[in-house]
């Protein structure tokens, strides 16, 4: 039996910024569930991270989760160490501008402490069926300007 979540997330925006979709698909054993959901006007980053944060939030119990996204921007975040530096400079880039969506950070932060994270890119558009799944999630939500919860 899987011993941990594998969550696939992406996130999609009409203009960056404009309305935005994020999507994502959370395997445990056999069991699976995908989330989207939707914003009038956002960024991409901002949905890329909203789909791993609605993702874990999503999850009834701590444990370990291998999240797998196509957003160099979040995954670096946490395996190059950009999180704790923004957090030990008071959210400020090294540059001394603040950190953009510092709102989301702080919560996947928090989420982080929760649940024992690790992280894989996948390179988007290449065939891989969960995150073109997760894809068509955001960019459904973009259009239908709702998010959907399911079993499937």
């Amino acid at each position: 039996m899987t011993s941990h979540v594998t969550l696939y997330t992406d996130g999609a925006c009409s203009g960056n910024p404009g309305p935005g979709g994020w999507g994502c698909v959370l395997l445990y054993a056999e069991h699976k569930r995908r989330i989207s959901g939707y914003e009038s006007h956002t960024t991409n980053n901002k949905m890329e991270l909203m789909g791993v944060i609605k993702g874990l939030e999503s999850l009834l119990r701590p444990m370990p989760v291998l999240i797998i996204t196509d957003s160099q921007y979040v995954k670096n975040a946490f395996t190059e160490g950009w999180l704790e530096n923004w957090q030990r400079n008071g959210w400020k880039t090294k540059n001394g501008k603040p950190v953009k969506n510092q709102e989301e950070w702080i919560r996947l932060s928090l989420l982080q402490r929760k649940h024992v994270l690790s992280w894989q890119w996948v390179k988007g558009h290449s065939g891989d069926k969960f995150n073109e799944m997760c894809d068509e999630l955001a960019r459904n939500a973009i259009t239908q300007k709702k998010g959907i919860d399911e079993k499937f």
